[in-house]
């Protein structure tokens, strides 16, 4: 069937119209009489009907024939008077639908950051004196696209319908400069406010083959955007249309929607400021001239350090700002800012950076509001930044202590208290019991920083409050400190480890109970006299002559004494610290002491035996010996480490707590299943120690002293116990490695010496963080050792976990770690594992503090070694004897 086009009349010129009918052009001779205007199966009445329209708009959807191209068609000039007298723009549109087309013309969605955007169908203006080939090209090219299109044949009815419709896109001509000018439509047009998001393309001739082709500048210059070599292959213009509406015509339509959010910024209540990342100020909002009383042409363009500041902020405070915002964090707090009148003003602020081209910070956007002082005394005051940075002048955002919809599990006694109720005796008894709690006294620590937490949420982004309800349950766990680990296939080794080190088994009893191989209540009389310090045999002194190095061989003192190493190793230490004048003993009560709790560990064991207590002894008086940990602790504090070292194992029975739980052990029940074995050390060991007066090295000390001795010492060895060990090291980092850090920054920058370790002697409880590390990392000091023993240790430990695996699987009990296998078992991956998760951080924080070079260097040979067994396939401590060639 035929289509009726749509017409648009203006200025004079020539009609086409399109008439599927008759012609394959969209251009169609069409006779207009005065008062009427007669198309091709339509008749139209016009007021308009003697003047002539240039300007034609096309919204037929039907489709070009197969055909190689689209025809020419007929012209019929009217004459020059009819064109002189158009004086004004008429519109008559005449719309029919079409059966067949191939776009439609719908609506887009277009998303930009967090606003969606619907983008209309796109309107394209045709600019071209005279029809031919290349505008057929383009109309077709539209039509298959669904955009709407517009034809113009003068400049001036070009400019006219282009401030009537804004098109998106505008194609013009630039082939021929006999009938117009396509520069000068091109810059008339962009001398219009709406063509700064129109997209202008330059149509140009084809070069020949031995012409070279011409600049694109002059155009650029002119204000096109892109050039078109001439083409009148309709795929051609189709494509060159979609590229740009995908391309610059997306970009513009998304700038263009960037007017509403200013428009939205203009209107907005606080004061806004927007800098470059220089600190360029690029935008403030009317709300900050108000405040500031500056206007915004006097402040744009200007650096922040022209501005005059107010002399009440504290001197580093700016400087802890750019800290956060270089560090792509968000700043808030309180701030001093100087208005133009010279007054100073308190502002809350809030300073976002905001990442632009390059991943780079780009802009940074202020919001301020003006602070009353006066909230502090009814409100929660909180602060993004630690109170150090502003001074005496500080003083925090507050926030009402309101509960939101959108906080769960944070609802306060306020927010309660003052909702409405049926029964208001029962509301007035609920407010005074509420109100009595809410002032209570006692609050611990952590229910001060929820309630920090929760003041910070009342006026927080919706992502922030969401993610500090997730800050408040992950603080309301128990395992604050332990990592979480993946699944058993992305390291079977560490989950093994830390299945069997830090748990306390499965809780799954079985009907068989674990028995100690060992009589506990060994009898003192059985026992040999030990030998005095001065009698000790020439090739035992000889050995102990090195005990103060670290790479002292503990196994050739293990082979001298007959496995018992403990008593002269410690016998040596005992007498190197005074131990004796400090516990006011006799030397042969102390030498008693040592035989009865060397006899309670078991030789039968490969790892936990006296030689391994020896080993902790060593290295913690290793550690005592270093002059930040010496300065740090009291001399009863060195006494109580050297015992605790000495007992912290005694009576073990080779299997890991996990394993006494599950066997439902008498000690597993003894002890609630929870550190067993550590509280059993340390029972037994007082046990032994008081039961008989010839070996109580504690007989002679007052109460007082010998309170304060016995609780260091538990505390040290339950230390040792694993289930807490990233609570103990997380604990040390912040309490110790980190301020002390900081004060020996400070110290350097003012140029005067830090004593550190006096400011530690002040605060007993980092002292116990000190002594908790110090017996942790001796006890674990194996992979800092020399290779050689360090291969020692290993092999000891993967066999004792080894004759574990296969007690669990005889008994029938959960096996706790079974990577462990003897048949299976790489040891080179379970060291790797163990000192990946376990020891690299710990020795890191340790060494930072009590500076131990040698063991750190020991610690990585000892790793490179473990790898390369792990890349040669090795699952032995040591290469195969062929592989060593």
């Amino acid at each position: 069937m035929g289509c009726a086009p749509s017409i648009h009349v203006s200025q004079s010129g020539v009609i086409y119209c399109r008439d599927s009918d008759e012609s394959n052009s969209p251009h169609q001779t069409t006779t207009i009489s005065q008062g009427t205007a007669t198309l091709h199966g339509l008749f139209i009445k016009t007021d308009a009907a003697d003047s002539i329209p240039s300007v034609l708009a096309y919204q037929s959807r039907q489709q070009p024939p197969p055909s190689a191209g689209p025809r020419r068609k007929e012209r019929r000039e009217p004459g020059a008077s009819a064109r002189a007298r158009a004086t004004r723009c008429c519109g008559v549109e005449a719309e029919t639908q079409t059966q067949t087309s191939n776009a439609s013309a719908s609506t887009t969605e277009v998303q930009i950051g967090p606003m969606r955007l619907t983008q209309d169908p796109i309107q394209v203006l045709l600019i071209f004196a005279k029809e031919d080939n290349q505008s057929d090209g383009f109309w077709w090219a539209c039509d298959r696209a669904g955009y709407r299109c517009n034809i113009a044949r003068t400049p001036e009815s070009a400019l006219e319908c282009f401030l009537d419709k804004h098109q998106e896109i505008i194609v013009i001509d630039h082939r021929n400069s006999r009938y117009f000018d396509a520069e000068d439509i091109c810059r008339s047009i962009r001398a219009t406010k709406p063509s700064e998001h129109t997209v202008i393309l330059a149509v140009v001739p084809r070069a020949s083959a031995d012409q070279e082709e011409t600049s694109v500048l002059p155009l650029l210059n002119a204000g096109f955007d892109r050039q078109f070599m001439e083409n009148s292959s309709i795929t051609a213009c189709y494509n060159e249309l979609v590229q740009i509406e995908h391309g610059e015509v997306r970009s513009q339509f998304k700038l263009r929607a960037c007017n509403a959010v200013f428009t939205a910024l203009d209107h907005c209540q606080e004061a806004i400021e927007i800098t470059s990342e220089d600190h360029v100020i690029q935008y403030v909002n009317p709300a900050f001239e108000r405040m500031m009383g500056y206007h915004k042409g006097e402040l744009i363009g200007k650096e922040l350090t022209e501005l005059p500041k107010s002399d009440k902020n504290c001197a580093d405070l700016l400087d802890t700002i750019n800290t956060f915002i270089k560090r792509g964090k968000e700043w808030q707090g309180v701030y001093y800012a100087r208005r133009k009148s010279g007054d100073s003003i308190q502002q809350h602020v809030k300073i976002t950076p905001v990442i632009g081209q390059g991943g780079k910070i780009r802009h940074v956007v202020s919001l301020k509001r003006l602070h009353d002082a006066s909230e502090n005394n009814k409100q929660v005051s909180y602060s993004y930044h630690d109170e150090k940075y502003t001074g005496d002048n500080y003083q925090s955002e507050s926030h009402s202590f309101k509960c939101k919809n959108r906080r769960k599990d944070s609802i306060d006694v306020k927010s309660i208290t003052s909702q409405s109720s049926d029964a208001p005796g029962l509301q007035t008894r609920r407010y005074s019991s509420m109100a009595r709690i809410h002032s209570m006294t006692i609050e611990a620590p952590i229910t001060k920083v929820i309630n920090i937490i929760n003041a910070a949420q009342e006026n927080s982004p919706i992502t922030v409050a969401e993610a500090l309800d997730r800050v408040l349950e992950i603080l309301r766990t128990t395992e604050l400190y332990s990592p979480q680990l993946g699944t058993k296939d992305e390291d079977p080794h560490t989950n093994d480890l830390v299945g069997g080190l830090m748990t306390d088994g499965l809780r799954r009893l079985s009907g068989n109970e674990y028995v100690f191989s060992k009589n506990m209540n060994l009898s003192h009389s059985h026992l040999s006299v030990p030998n005095t310090i001065s009698d000790v045999p020439p090739c035992i002194a000889q050995l102990l002559d090195n005990e103060e190095s670290w790479d002292f061989n503990i196994f050739e003192l293990e082979a001298v004494t007959n496995k018992r190493p403990l008593v002269h190793l410690g016998l040596k230490i005992f007498a190197r610290f005074g131990v004796s004048e400090v516990l006011n003993c006799s030397e042969a009560t102390l030498r008693a002491w040592l035989q009865v709790i060397e006899a309670n560990y078991h030789s039968s064991n490969s790892y936990h035996n006296s030689t391994h207590a020896a080993d902790v002894l060593h290295a913690t008086a290793f550690f005592l010996g270093k002059e930040r940990v010496k300065g740090s602790l009291d001399h009863l504090d060195e006494v109580a480490a050297l015992i605790a070292a000495t007992i912290h194992d005694v009576d073990h029975p080779g299997r890991t707590n996990s394993f006494l739980c599950n066997a439902g052990s008498e000690l597993a029940v003894l002890y609630n299943d929870t550190a067993v074995l550590e509280s059993h050390h340390t029972a037994l060991a007082f046990q032994l120690t008081t039961k008989d007066s010839k070996c109580n090295i504690f007989k002679n000390i007052d109460r007082n002293h010998y309170r304060t001795l016995r609780q260091a010492i538990i505390d040290m060895v339950l230390a040792t116990e694993m289930t807490k060990h990233f609570e103990h090291v997380n604990k040390f980092v912040n309490s110790i490695n980190k301020p002390m850090a900081s004060e020996e920054t400070s110290s350097h920058s003012e140029g005067s010496s830090c004593d550190c370790t006096a400011n530690i002697k002040n605060f007993p409880d980092n002292q116990t963080l000190i002594k908790r590390m110090m017996i942790k990392c001796a006890d674990v000091a194996n992979p800092c050792r020399p290779l050689e023993l360090c291969i020692e240790w290993a092999g000891r430990i993967s066999e004792e976990y080894f004759a574990q695996t296969d007690e669990e699987k005889r008994q029938g009990l959960p096996v706790v770690m079974p990577v462990f296998d003897r048949n299976t078992c790489s040891i080179p991956k379970s060291q790797i594992s163990f000192i990946d998760y376990f020891i690299t951080d710990m020795f890191d924080a340790w060494d930072a503090f009590a500076h131990l070079p040698v063991l750190m260097q020991h610690l990585a040979n000892n790793y490179k070694h473990w790898k390369t067994l792990d890349e040669l396939k090795c699952k032995s401590l040591r290469l195969p004897p062929e592989n060593n060639n």
